[in-house]
């Protein structure tokens, strides 16, 4: 029987990072909860007890049930009947064993119904997901959503709400407008507070994920007269009390399980959801990282299906009398997509630990005053994960782009046939660096960590670790890398011009994205010798790249901007 979680020892590897027992510490309050809940964990070794026993469940639900079901789902998909979205059956069959199984509200407090999870073990979940069907982590990884309820909602919401999540109810979070796509401050659905303090929601939103859930958070326009962020709230929508149907589910290239639907909003009553005209400028920026860390490891979990498939394929096809594995060219192309797969996983798990960090520090501060060193090491992982999360999302989506490119070029003309699952990877796989925010768009979410050396300065800390034997040469490599792309940086800042940095941008953050996975892979080396070969496979690719970056930068005059339609 097949074991998404078992059969794959990065994923033990990365929860077993020695920084994940502050995280649990931090989470579980010093394990008091023990004494509320016979099911908590009473120390370290038992929580992480806790997350084996639950990952090993999700991979087994995923190595069969999930998997199984992800070619018949791709067929059927989603459809819409009388104003509402219905799910494939293999997707009900999927949602009822998840909820059977306990895996709804992982991340949420015991006191509503979840597990308590660190983000890092239910974003492990979430890859795990991600490998057996792309498309359903979009139904399952929208519990994401509660968090952002739980950080922002009134005490009484979160008691609404939250238990529900947990149960099994699914959430979506409605943003996205015919006219205000990655545009949110252009959002126009009107929300209108009536004379009894309640409020209705009007408007049509589009290319809503899980468009048809029982609990939405909505972005709406509550001021009257505006135009801009400024003017925007969250809301919560719940199913049951009507007023959204659905208009019409999109027909998608992939991820076809997944309905994404057109909702028209008419007289839909609602609760606002924290403070007015901070929908915007707090909340939705709170929800999309939380978004982009899913993306980032829904991306990491295609990239190991597709590298799974194309090492099984080149294993057994056979060509000129010899397995292709056993050509130069095939092995080298599956050599870079293990590499990638990797690296990207081991930045998508640094940049969770980040996130844990800062989000455990937070919840504390609604219990009681943080220390001046609790606070300071909350502001240094907020930080840190503002940098990874745009990177992890933005170069992770890529690679798995690439992965699943490469995966039906393994396969030949049988890639391109429908028998193969490759096909469907390969269609599932585009929209990752799409939605939640186009790669262009991580592109400047990340570029002032270049400007203001949060890169620079967490690649020297990397550095700092030290690297002996067979990843000497390899550190000795990287810190020539770094040398360039300081000396890259420096080029682009000094000649003082927006529109240069803007255009450049995209090469400087790839540089430091690959000297940091880089630095990321060494450590995984240094402690696991199994990834040695993807340190030096992927620092080998980096330097290759970060010498093109830099050749195009010192050889590029501002004057030639011009040619690529640049003002």
């Amino acid at each position: 029987m097949a074991n998404f979680y078992t059969d794959n020892p990065a994923l033990k590897h990365h929860l077993n990072h020695p920084l994940m027992q502050k995280i649990v510490a931090l989470k579980e309050r010093d394990y008091t909860d023990a004494e509320k809940f016979d099911y908590a964990p009473r120390d370290f070794e038992d929580a992480m007890d806790n997350f084996d026993k639950v990952l090993e469940i999700v991979g087994e639900i995923c190595g069969t049930t999930i998997a199984d079901n992800a070619e018949s789902v791709d067929h059927q998909g989603a459809s819409c009947a009388d104003g509402r979205a219905i799910y494939a059956d293999g997707t009900v069959e999927n949602l009822d064993v998840c909820r059977k199984a306990g895996l709804m509200g992982m991340s949420m407090p015991r006191r509503f119904g979840g597990l308590n999870f660190p983000i890092t073990p239910y974003i492990m979940a979430a890859d795990i997901v991600s490998r057996a069907d792309t498309g359903f982590e979009n139904l399952w990884g929208l519990q994401d959503c509660a968090e952002t309820l739980y950080e922002f909602g009134s005490e009484e919401q979160r008691a609404k709400y939250i238990p529900r999540v947990c149960e099994g109810e699914t959430m979506s979070m409605d943003l996205t407008e015919p006219d205000a796509g990655s545009d949110l401050q252009s959002v126009m659905l009107k929300a209108t507070q009536k004379e009894d303090g309640t409020w209705v929601l009007n408007g049509v939103k589009r290319f809503i994920t899980n468009g048809d859930s029982d609990i939405h958070l909505v972005l709406a326009r509550s001021e009257e007269g505006t135009k801009d962020g400024r003017g925007l709230s969250m809301f919560i929508y719940d199913k049951r009390n009507g007023g959204v149907t659905v208009r019409r589910i999109e027909n998608k290239m992939g991820i076809k399980g997944s309905p994404t639907c057109e909702l028209v909003y008419k007289n839909a009553p609602a609760e606002l959801c924290g403070s007015r005209r901070m929908g915007l400028i707090k909340y939705v920026m709170a929800l999309m990282n939380g978004a982009r860390l899913g993306i980032a490891a829904q991306s990491v979990g295609v990239s190991e299906l597709a590298y799974r498939e194309a090492k099984q394929y080149a294993e057994e096809r056979r060509q000129f009398g010899k397995a292709i594995i056993e050509f130069p060219a095939v092995s080298e192309m599956l050599a870079i997509m293990k590499a990638k797969l990797d690296a990207s996983r081991s930045l998508l798990y640094e940049c969770a630990r980040a996130v844990d960090m800062y989000k455990v520090y937070e919840d504390i501060a609604r219990e009681r005053k943080l220390t001046d060193e609790e606070r300071a090491e909350m502001k240094k992982y907020s930080r840190k994960a503002d940098a990874l999360t745009p990177m992890a999302k933005g170069m992770g989506s890529e690679y798995c782009n690439q992965n699943a490119y490469d995966c039906i070029q393994i396969h030949g003309g049988s890639g391109f046939m429908k028998d193969y699952a490759c096909e469907r990877i390969y269609r599932d796989a585009r929209i990752t660096s799409i939605y939640e925010g186009t790669t262009q768009l991580q592109v400047v979410a990340a570029i002032r960590h270049v400007t203001t050396g949060t890169y620079a300065n967490l690649i020297e800390e990397y550095a700092a670790e030290g690297f002996s034997g067979n990843l000497a040469p390899l550190a000795e490599k990287l810190k020539s890398m770094t040398e360039d792309y300081l000396k890259a940086v420096e080029k682009v800042t000094a000649a003082n011009n927006q529109a240069y940095l803007d255009f450049m941008a995209r090469r400087l953050v790839e540089m430091a994205g690959g000297i940091i996975m880089s630095y990321l892979m060494l450590m995984d080396a240094k402690t696991t010798e199994s990834f040695t070969a993807s340190a030096t496979v992927y620092t080998n690719l980096v330097q290759a790249e970060v010498a093109k970056h830099c050749d195009f930068i010192n050889n590029f005059n501002v004057e030639e901007l011009a040619a690529y339609g640049v003002k």
